[in-house]
């Protein structure tokens, strides 16, 4: 009898996130990745034009941090972080805090992009509370996505992610996404009710590729501020260089309080999740009583093999190399979406640094029966590309070279012609 293909003992044992098991195209056995691409064990590579997910910004089995990561499993592979420390840990939070805008001095360490935001969640509640003046409401975005967790799913929209858990989450005031001379939708006396507005900075990701204005972002941020709401900016996605400088806050005026980081902080190597804050909230946890702390960790806190590869990522992001290459992108981009423009079946074409987006056919949909076509019709074409239902995104490693990306773009033409011959 032969042996049974890894594809084969998958489907007996493993359950894949955000999959309907029963009707979705059986998973690719991946074997190896190699800068911008995923190999099969059949030797067909694919480009990984979403990042495996948006973390791998740097590509896939760079061998620097590939060997910074052993030397570290060499030396110490993990520890306790609530009564230990160690040099990665310490030397990650030295450069973040370098480079965030604002005024942040704390780094809390935490595993993935939601629990960076639930960290953040508990930090606005709880300073509040610490200080005798609970403040109990939560403002958000409308259209917005923050993670799986209860927290993360109580902030972002309600919509087919949450709906079976409605109502287990916390009550949230939406505010619709800002616009140019959009007055701000609250009365402004009502937000002393409000611990904290958390909002994804200049784009919703699994929104839609949603983008907004910077400016019509401050306005409101301002009015927040003068309230002494605070601001928690989720750069889980936008982190790192994905809206062309190294955060998006840079573009805003009004700097966040607390900060979510996540996804390509190691490159795509290891999980990790971080949330910075600013020393008038760390303040007011230090007390005599041991009831104020913030008593919330995570077993894997500061893992030194996920900080050894975020230190390593940072090294090789900032080289002159990289920085090049992101600006080519965005120009490649610019060209590509400029092009999209001839096709009627491709709508609302739009891009924000190294990300370009459009939909196909219709209105965005997250459950649009198009989304299992077009995931196939790029595989066919040597791409793994996953839409959001009808919505189309480029989002890719930022070591891709000029011909992987114009094998991406002729695919997406391609696309076109054969939407344009069914209709």
């Amino acid at each position: 009898m032969p042996a049974e293909s890894l594809v084969q003992r998958d489907a007996k044992v493993i359950w894949h996130p955000d999959t309907q098991m029963l009707s979705e195209p059986a998973p690719i056995p991946i074997v190896k990745g190699e800068g911008a691409l995923l190999i099969d064990e059949q030797g067909q590579a694919y480009i990984d034009a979403d990042a495996s997910w948006w973390v791998n910004i740097i590509g896939h089995g760079h061998p620097l941090v590939a060997e910074k990561i052993a030397e570290q499993a060499r030396r110490l592979e993990h520890c306790i972080f609530a009564c230990l420390t160690h040099e990665p840990a310490v030397q990650l939070a030295e450069q973040l805090l370098e480079l965030l805008p604002g005024s942040c001095t704390r780094i809390f360490y935490s595993d993935d992009g939601s629990t960076s935001v639930e960290v953040a969640l508990k930090m606005a509640i709880q300073y509040w509370h610490n200080q005798g003046m609970p403040r109990l409401k939560i403002l958000a975005l409308e259209g917005g996505y923050h993670g799986d967790t209860f927290g993360a799913m109580s902030v972002g929209a309600k919509s087919v992610f949450t709906a079976p858990f409605e109502p287990y989450l916390f009550e949230v005031t939406y505010l619709p996404l800002p616009k140019p001379g959009m007055p701000f939708p609250l009365a402004e006396e009502s937000l002393q009710e409000y611990a904290a507005f958390i909002f994804e900075p200049l784009i919703q990701g699994a929104g839609g590729m949603r983008i907004y204005d910077a400016g019509a972002l401050d306005d409101w941020l301002s009015i927040c501020r003068q309230h002494h709401v605070l601001l928690i900016a989720d750069e889980v996605m936008t982190g790192f260089y994905r809206t062309g400088k190294m955060f998006a806050c840079e573009y805003l005026h009004q700097k966040p309080d607390i900060i979510c980081l996540s996804k390509a902080l190691t490159g795509g190597t290891l999980p990790l999740g971080v949330t910075a804050c600013t020393e008038k909230i760390f303040k007011a946890f230090l007390s005599q009583d041991k009831r104020k702390a913030f008593l919330h960790g995570h077993s894997y806190t500061a893992n030194p093999l996920a900080c050894s590869a975020a230190l390593a990522s940072l090294d090789i992001l900032r080289t002159e190399a990289y920085q090049q290459r992101i600006v080519q992108i965005i120009h490649h981009h610019q060209l590509f979406l400029e092009r999209l423009r001839e096709y009627p079946c491709f709508q609302h074409p739009r891009q924000i640094g190294t990300i370009a987006a459009f939909e196909v056919l219709d209105e965005a949909s997250y459950t649009s029966p198009l989304r299992d076509e077009l995931y196939l019709f790029y595989l066919r074409h040597g791409v793994l590309m996953r839409p959001l239902g009808n919505t189309i995104y480029l989002m890719p490693p930022y070591c891709i070279t000029d011909a992987q990306l114009a094998q991406i773009y002729e695919a997406t033409y391609a696309l076109g012609e054969w939407l344009l011959q069914r209709t």
